[in-house]
């Protein structure tokens, strides 16, 4: 079965608590999602808030993707620019599918989910993203279209020891 997307859902406490729950699992089971495990759903829900508080203020939009039940199963934040100067063009972040719908095609869904959605956005031209080296998650947005458009060496740090690039790509949606 696939999922169903949404833009924009109103935000409930059910919204909050299913996104905490994902963001949590997709964290324990290793995604690059901002956190390193192991992490609680106390440790995701200060992030989560954040996010919200963008969406009411204009600057934030939310996608997720339902199950046939009903539980978000996926998400992505997309994020407007504020610099005159990059209007055109917006970030994707938090890009997520639950580890358990992970393999079954809900992840390129996803991605062309978001696309669809930027294109309904006045003026939006392009999507850019970041990524973590060292995942292979970057060959699969590739594969969804992206060009990797820059990289920064060890930027990102995991754990003592463990840096990895700050990967940079880019969709044209025109």
């Amino acid at each position: 079965m696939s999922l169903t997307f949404e833009l924009d859902p109103r935000a409930d406490a059910r919204l909050r608590d299913e996104v905490v729950a994902l963001w949590t699992d997709v964290s324990n089971a290793g995604g690059a999602v901002g956190f390193a495990p192991p992490v609680t759903s106390d440790d995701i829900r200060p992030e989560l808030i954040k996010h919200l508080t963008s969406m009411t203020e204009g600057r934030v939009r939310l996608l997720v993707g339902r199950d046939e039940g009903g539980t978000v199963a996926a998400t992505a934040f997309l994020t407007l620019n504020t610099h005159r100067l990059m209007r055109h063009w917006i970030w994707l972040y938090t890009v997520m599918v639950h580890p358990s719908r992970q393999g079954k095609g809900y992840g390129r869904d996803l991605m062309a989910a978001a696309a669809d959605a930027a294109r309904t956005l006045d003026g939006i031209e392009a999507i850019r993203l970041t990524c973590r080296g060292g995942t292979g998650v970057d060959r699969f947005y590739e594969s969804c279209g992206y060009k990797e458009v820059g990289r920064v060496p060890d930027a990102i740090r995991v754990a003592p020891g463990d840096d990895r690039d700050d990967i940079m790509m880019y969709l044209p949606l025109l």
